[in-house]
């Protein structure tokens, strides 16, 4: 079992690796500059190495760039084997990153709560209060009352 540094150490040359391999070295259409490694993790044995990816564009193109990866994967494997110099290359897998999906969910909720803020702002504008401007009492009042009793 490897350490935590040397595995975080080997998943940040397998993200740069893959990355460089794609921008530069991979000729296949699908895998234009549209594809962003976003993360990579591997286990605690450096044996399986799990890559995180993004793709700008719709659904059509994620499909296609899914396909373009899991074919370059040999080629990717390939290269990281030779930049790490390890003993044992880990496998490749590729996972589309939920992190744009999340973020715009995110963003739609944000939204929402802006505009329900902005519903109750224009409704409080220009109301009154139900029981007069102030509803609740003071000290002064109170000493008002006690004199009253006193008197009677």
């Amino acid at each position: 079992m490897a350490d935590n540094a040397r595995a975080k150490r080997l998943a940040d040359l397998i993200r740069e690796v893959v990355a460089q391999k794609l921008q530069r070295g991979i000729k296949d259409p699908r895998l234009g500059s549209h594809v962003t490694i976003t993360d990579t993790r591997v286990t605690g044995d450096l044996r399986e190495a799990t890559v995180f990816y993004t793709v700008y564009g719709d659904d059509e193109e994620r499909a296609a760039a899914a396909a373009g990866l899991e074919s370059a994967k040999g080629v990717l494997r390939s290269e990281v084997g030779r930049a790490a110099q390890v003993k044992f290359t880990p496998s490749l897998t590729f996972v589309a990153d939920a992190l744009p999906d999340t973020a715009k969910t995110i963003e739609d909720l944000l939204d929402r709560a802006r505009q329900s803020d902005q519903q109750v702002r224009d409704a409080a504008t220009g109301a009154s209060y139900a029981a007069g401007a102030d509803p609740y009492r003071k000290p002064a009042d109170d000493e008002d009352d006690t004199d009253g009793d006193a008197a009677e």
